[in-house]
């Protein structure tokens, strides 16, 4: 299928419906870095059943929006990394380890015992299930290696490149399988680029490139500041981007509504094309579509219509469903109205 002008797309992720998981747990913890199977409200078989009926309700949101890029909403996930993270062999979950997230709160985080392995497909049923419900382009998105080092008790590589290497040969096993399976785009998550920059620089794009080797669909990484709902003031700059412009993936992601982003450094990445977040998800009003329309405007001063993708500043997990649903009407509404002052 052929793209519009400046698409729409989501993140990753999207609300999941009450029925499915209970927002005080979710709401009342950080995003969990290991299990966290309390936070369902089924088990088992109907947990799976469950969880296909949001993913097709998230689906048809995203349809009845008009998004040109759609997915799951990360309705299977309890956060967007550690479904990933916890399946992969070489991890104790049981006794996990402890690291300091962004905010430098101590975290429970996965324990590298052994070596890091993918035994078998995380997200491939998920994406037969999207690939039968939609003739849309999907998008999955997977937790980085970067991040996924940073996130992370090693007690068996002890080197963060080596360990980082290992989760980008886990993450390019998927992606082969992912994308064989009917995937448009692939997303890596790397929020810690941002957090942890001299890391960043040392083995960041390395570790990337490694995961995103051979990929046969475009390729997105993603980069923000942290979710709305857990850091509220962000600053207006990023400490590690435009050392992206050498990785190899196709697209950088970036959060701009609600840190107000000076977006000259989308001058810093003249080979990507650009996903721009152009909706604040720490305002739990909607924004209007000329809200939208003069953000999207105002990345059109640094980079041609031809290089931009316009989506949420993030995940939209925390959000109320009605809100997150306004927001979306909101940005594909704009995108509209800027592609025909353009046209």
């Amino acid at each position: 299928m052929v793209l519009p002008l400046i698409p729409t797309t989501l993140v990753g992720s999207y609300p999941q419906p009450d029925w499915l998981v209970d927002k005080t747990i979710l709401i009342g913890n950080s995003p969990p870095r290991v299990r966290m199977r309390k936070v369902w409200r089924f088990e088992g078989e109907l947990l799976g059943r469950a969880q296909d009926d949001a993913a097709l309700l998230v689906l048809r949101d995203m349809e009845r929006a008009g998004l040109d890029i759609v997915g799951d909403g990360e309705v299977r996930r309890e956060s967007y990394f550690n479904r990933f993270a916890t399946a992969l062999s070489g991890v104790d979950l049981d006794s996990p380890g402890i690291r300091s997230d962004r905010i430098g709160n101590p975290t429970p985080v996965p324990r590298v015992v052994g070596p890091v392995r993918r035994l078998a497909p995380v997200e491939l049923d998920a994406v037969r299930f999207l690939r039968a419900q939609t003739d849309l382009p999907i998008k999955v998105t997977l937790p980085g290696p970067f991040t996924m080092t940073q996130l992370a008790q090693d007690e068996y590589y002890g080197d963060d490149g080596s360990l980082a290497s290992a989760y980008a040969d886990a993450v390019r096993a998927e992606i082969v399988d992912l994308a064989a399976a009917g995937v448009d785009y692939i997303q890596l998550d790397e929020p810690y680029l941002q957090a942890q920059p001299d890391a960043a620089r040392r083995f960041g794009v390395e570790a990337i490139d490694r995961a995103l080797y051979g990929c046969p669909v475009p390729s997105i990484v993603h980069v923000c500041f942290g979710y709305a709902y857990v850091v509220s003031c962000k600053p207006n700059g990023y400490s590690f981007l435009g050392g992206l412009d050498r990785c190899c993936a196709t697209q950088i992601s970036i959060e701009a509504a609600q840190p107000q982003l000076d977006l000259a450094v989308l001058r810093d990445l003249p080979s990507k094309v650009m996903m721009v977040g152009v909706l604040d998800l720490a305002d739990p009003a909607v924004e209007d579509p000329e809200t939208v329309s003069a953000r999207i405007r105002a990345a059109l001063v640094h980079l041609p219509p031809e290089r931009l993708v316009v989506a949420p500043d993030c995940g939209m997990k925390y959000l109320a469903r009605e809100v997150a649903f306004g927001k979306m009407r909101s940005l594909v509404q704009a995108a509209r109205t800027v592609r025909r002052e353009l046209d």
